[in-house]
């Protein structure tokens, strides 16, 4: 079994200065996180957006104080600060496009997708035959064809070196299924010869399964699910889990930074935030939790706008209870492993009832989920058949309101959105 994989992600327009983020990645370890995600914070083209990336080897100013140290040792100091605290740091990689104004375009026009006129190709988004959107603000990097993809395939290689260089301990590869997956065929393996503990995490929403296959096969270490859009009754979600399960383990989480904030959704309501954290902590292998969601924030995070004055004062305090969800998971092997979920039927359609196993069989879970966010809602099911009780020894490690004898038959009354997990392992 690999090292456990808690992620916080430490929006960084959100927190300004990197000599301002210590208590932050304090406040991260102390729930139990020990990754740090940090969206892009290199230079940016002139729409600002943290993905539209200008210069890949110079610091967005925003991120920068007036000290008389470089780019690069404020980055340093930073990884070293993230370090001492027991948190590895992740890095965006964004390589399937750049700014439209980067210093590349003039240095290698050849790197990049081109339309008819010769003009460069700024990425889209289409549904059907309708386009979505266009992004105005981007270029595409033409990693497939490129006449010069030689030396444009060595550059992000070198780009990757110099993170490394940095201390960094991992990447999240922006929009991974868009890249060419020779480009990770080729990257990757690299990468880890320079640092075998090198973890990439391929973001992979929306994308398909054989998408998914590809990227676990060029080396991808993790992939990210779509459980955050699961209503707890279509079949979709636990079929992509089974299938996805077999080649890479995955990354769950309530809210991230393309989301709406959690909170704004279940209108503060903190019962339903914990249903959704518990739910993201125990369904896959790793999860990823966004800086504010333990505060309960309500305000969107946006990848041009948002500046540290949008700060907010908590609408509650989670975080007592994200450190004990997360030392659950950390605890327990079933919830560090993608082992099979198969949900468990009872006539009350407002429970949802899931079960996980390890891989091997020798630890079990069942996950009790009250989707109702105002009444109390009945369950009446067999723990010793969920559980294979005569094999096994059961426990109620529910955070709230845990039981202290298992019964054979568990007849219970949940409060709104209350989650009762239950676990059981094979007697020495």
């Amino acid at each position: 079994m690999t090292d456990p994989v808690l992620i916080y992600n430490l929006f960084p327009r959100l927190v300004g200065a990197m000599s301002l983020w210590a208590p932050h990645i304090d406040r991260a370890k102390a729930m139990g996180f020990n990754w740090l995600y940090i969206n892009p914070i290199s230079y940016a083209g002139f729409s600002g957006s943290l993905y539209s990336v200008k210069d890949y080897y110079r610091v967005n100013p925003l991120f920068l104080d007036d000290s008389v140290d470089t780019d690069e040792q404020q980055m340093k100091t930073m990884i070293q600060t993230s370090h001492r605290q027991g948190m590895k740091v992740m890095f965006d990689l964004v390589i399937n496009h750049t700014a439209v104004d980067s210093v590349l375009v003039p240095l290698h026009p050849d790197w990049y997708v081109r339309k008819p006129d010769g003009s460069i190709k700024n990425p889209q988004v289409w549904e059907g035959d309708k386009l979505v959107t266009t992004w105005g603000d981007l270029a595409e990097i033409d990693n497939e064809a490129s006449s010069d993809r030689e030396h444009l395939w060595a550059y992000w290689d070198a780009l990757i070196a110099w993170n490394q260089s940095l201390g960094v301990d991992g990447f999240r590869c922006d929009a991974a299924y868009q890249v060419p997956v020779s480009l990770w065929h080729y990257l990757i393996p690299r990468a880890k010869a320079r640092d075998a503990k090198t973890v990439f995490f391929a973001e992979t929403l929306g994308c398909e399964i054989e998408d998914v296959v590809a990227l676990a096969e060029a080396g991808f270490d993790y992939t990210f699910n779509s459980s955050k859009w699961w209503d707890f009754k279509e079949p979709w979600c636990l079929k992509q889990y089974a299938e996805s399960a077999l080649h890479a383990p995955s990354v769950s989480f309530a809210e991230s930074h393309d989301t709406l904030r959690l909170s704004q959704e279940v209108n503060g309501n903190m019962a339903a935030m914990k249903m959704y954290y518990s739910f993201s902590a125990f369904f896959s292998s790793a999860i990823l939790m966004p800086l504010g969601f333990e505060f309960g924030f309500q305000k969107r995070v946006n990848v041009v706008k948002t500046l540290p004055s949008d700060w907010e004062e908590p609408v509650f305090d989670m975080r007592d209870f994200i450190r004990k969800t997360n030392g659950l998971k950390v605890s327990h092997r079933v919830f560090l492993e993608e082992g099979p979920v198969i949900q468990i039927s009872q006539p009350n359609p407002k429970v949802v009832v899931l079960q996980k196993s390890t891989r091997d069989g020798s630890q079990r879970a069942l996950l009790v989920f009250n989707l109702d966010k105002r009444w109390h809602q009945g369950v009446n099911l067999s723990l010793e058949e969920c559980l294979s009780a005569p094999l096994t020894r059961i426990c109620d490690i529910s955070i709230d309101y845990a039981l202290e004898i298992a019964p054979p038959q568990l007849d219970y009354q949940l409060r709104p959105n209350q989650v009762m997990i239950w676990v059981s392992e094979k007697k020495q």
